[in-house]
Parts: C-alpha cells; sequence; structure tokens
C-alpha cells in the first residue's frame, strides 16, 4: 500500500513508499482509509517502540475492512473516524490502517462526507475536554479563544455558543469576519499590542474563562481572565497562577465519546460548522504538511484518496 513514512529513525523528512499493509491483532480494525486530517503534530508523534519505515499521521476517517476475533462493537462495512496515535504499527497517512478497537472512534453518519469526517476526531476531541473542564462558567458567562480561526478555534466558538456563552477570540485582522459568522462576539487581532485592553473593554471585569490555542499564549490568556476563573492551556504552555486564577491543560483522560457523537450528527445536519480550507489529493501530503507547520490554515487541511 502507499503511505507517507519516516523511513527510519531519527530520519527529519517524510516519503512517501510502498509499505505492507498492516496485519491486525484480535483487537484490532482494519481500515481502508477514505480521508486524513492534517496536523501540526503527525510527523512526530513517535511510539518508543516504531517499527520503520513508520507511517505518519493520528486522525483519519474510512470504511472498516476487516475485524479481529475479540472485537465487537465494530463490523466490516462501518464508517468511521477516528484518532489512532503511539501505536507501533503506524499511523494514518496511509491506504490501510490498523486501528485499536477501544481507540477514540466515532460513527461517521451516512450522509457525512469523509473529508469532514476526518477534520473532526482530533480537533474535536480537544474541544471537548476543554470545555468540559470550564463546565463553572455559567449561561451567559464569557470565553477568550486565543486562537480562533484554526480547527480547533472554530470549533470551540461554536460550541461555546451553543451554551450560551459570549465569545470573544482572537486570530489575524482577515479572519474577523469569519469568526464573527461563527458566533464570535468579540474578536481582535493578536498583531495589534492594545488587544487585552480591547477584550477589557468588551467585559471590564475580565472573561470567566479562555482557552489558549496556540503556544505562547496562556500567559496573554491569563491577563483578561477575572480573578478565580479559568485557563486551559491546548498549547501546555508553563505559567504562573495568579489572582486564584485556575490553569490547566486539556484533560486528555475525559471520556467525551458520546459528545464527539453528538458532534458529528450537528456537523452532518448543518447545525455546526467544520471548515476545512484546503482537500489536497492524497499524493500531495507533504505540501498539506509544510502548510500547517505554518500554524496559519484556517480550520483544518485534509488528505483525500481519489
Amino acid at each position: 500500500m502507499r503511505a507517507f513514512v519516516l523511513p527510519h529513525a531519527g530520519a527529519h523528512s517524510v516519503e512517501l513508499a510502498d509499505v505492507p499493509t498492516p496485519q491486525i491483532d484480535d483487537d484490532e480494525l482494519l481500515v481502508g482509509v477514505r480521508a486524513v486530517g492534517v496536523g501540526i503534530h503527525d510527523s512526530y508523534f513517535l511510539p518508543g517502540d516504531a517499527k520503520y519505515p513508520f507511517t505518519i499521521g493520528i486522525e483519519a476517517a474510512g470504511v472498516v475492512v476487516e475485524v479481529g476475533s475479540r472485537v465487537s462493537a465494530h463490523a466490516p462495512g462501518d464508517r468511521i473516524a477516528f484518532v489512532s496515535s503511539m501505536q507501533p504499527k503506524g499511523g494514518t497517512w496511509a491506504e490501510y490502517v490498523a486501528v485499536k478497537a477501544d481507540a477514540a472512534i466515532v460513527t461517521v453518519p451516512s450522509e457525512m462526507d469523509f473529508v469532514d469526517a476526518a477534520a473532526v476526531p482530533v480537533a474535536g476531541n480537544t474541544v471537548l475536554r476543554a470545555l468540559r473542564a470550564l463546565d463553572a462558567v455559567p449561561a451567559g458567562g464569557s470565553l477568550f479563544i486565543a486562537g480562533g480561526s484554526g480547527a480547533i478555534g472554530t470549533l470551540a466558538i461554536q460550541l461555546a455558543r451553543h451554551r450560551g456563552w459570549r465569545v470573544g477570540a482572537s486570530a489575524s485582522e482577515q479572519n474577523h469576519s469569519y469568526m464573527r459568522s461563527l458566533g464570535a462576539e468579540m474578536v481582535v487581532d493578536y498583531h495589534d499590542p492594545a488587544w487585552a485592553e480591547q477584550i477589557m473593554k468588551w467585559t471590564p471585569a475580565g472573561v470567566h474563562a479562555a482557552i489558549a490555542v496556540q503556544p505562547d499564549t496562556t500567559a496573554g490568556s491569563l491577563s483578561v481572565v477575572r480573578d478565580g476563573g479559568s485557563v486551559v492551556s491546548i498549547s501546555g504552555d508553563i505559567v504562573e497562577p495568579e489572582r486564584g486564577v485556575h490553569v490547566q491543560t486539556v484533560p486528555y483522560q475525559t471520556d467525551v465519546r458520546d459528545e464527539l457523537a453528538d458532534l458529528m450528527a450537528q456537523i452532518a445536519s448543518r447545525e455546526m460548522h467544520v471548515e476545512v480550507e484546503r482537500v489536497y489529493p492524497f499524493d500531495n501530503a507533504l505540501d498539506a504538511l509544510a502548510k500547517v507547520q505554518t500554524r496559519h490554515a484556517r480550520g483544518k487541511l485534509v488528505l483525500r484518496f481519489e
């Protein structure tokens, strides 16, 4: 099968290669990949026991081809989207992938395109877990999102609005109208040195909570949160809490599978929007990887098998 791989341990470049189709164990599914969500971490989320050449990638959508003898929740022909990372057999940038049956798997509704489905698992799981950590925000409360135009930010705006929260978000000026169309009430340009002052004018006491999506945005986000509020740092920045503000990283062990299934259904029915900036043919995957590594993609980039 065709796959994009790191050819050997320590390799710094990804190559298109012809590699064997993975053989599944009793607790795995073999999935025929139809579309792949592209992420900035795809080429360096590697297990310590990786087998080379190692197929990169951590999320995709496709059709179950084969199931192991101990798998009961899935069957050949099932349409699924999933996160599969740190697996020694390799990742998702391939025609076929072996997926553990206990991985983060969600059914793809019949009316949903695989491209849209592949854009949801990583961003959707991340946002839903971050919002679960902010359950104390009251109805009508306020949320600031540092990095509102990417895959995580665009879903976070909509899901926060769905909860009845007021949303402020930062991004480059060219994305402001788009963020407003998703429901952001206040938008600021992170290039503007006065962006924090603009947020404080919008909510003079400070926002109830913030989600810091981009690296090095947690400290700035903390500065616009009210005393005793909360910050979730998706990038994992280390900052010193102040004023009783609770700062945490994403609670990745939180089970949000039911909420993710609801989100997929909302996207399929057009109640919620997943932004796919560009769809690349699978053979052009390295162009997509270079683009996402600039951190300037709007929404998600997706690879599609033609």
